[in-house]
């Protein structure tokens, strides 16, 4: 197989630290990686534990427009937890903003916002 694991997801954020410390404050990840890329802006990753593979990684937005502006919209990812009730009231108590909570037949999920108004889904895989 030539592909195995999602390695990392980029997200284009306005601003790095901003977006460090909702991930890491309001969600509960952890920092996996941060270091510097030139003068104004850093690698910086994230994931949901130290042992976890994937990782998200917080680049730059202005950045990338200087670089490549197509490159930009922001990707559509869905997390997953085990506990979906616990997750959506601890992200609450976070004061994220969460959209309701949707009971399908294949699983319960919620739509969060990050501190950009970016769009992320949570489901409960069991």
């Amino acid at each position: 197989m030539i592909i195995n694991k999602i390695g990392k997801i980029t997200v284009y954020v306005k601003n790095q630290e901003e977006a460090k410390d909702f991930w890491l404050n309001k969600v509960g990840f952890v920092l996996k990686l941060e270091q510097p890329m030139g003068p104004d802006f850093s690698w910086v990753e994230v994931g949901p534990s130290e042992d976890e593979f994937t990782t998200l990684v917080l680049y730059a937005r202005e950045a990338m427009e200087q670089h490549d502006p197509s490159k930009i919209a922001h990707p559509s990812i869905l997390f997953s937890t085990t506990d979906i009730e616990s997750a959506y009231e601890k992200l609450k108590q976070s004061a994220v903003e969460v959209g309701e909570m949707l009971r399908m037949p294949f699983g319960s999920m919620f739509s969060f916002k990050d501190q950009d108004g970016n769009d992320y889904l949570l489901r409960e895989d069991k």
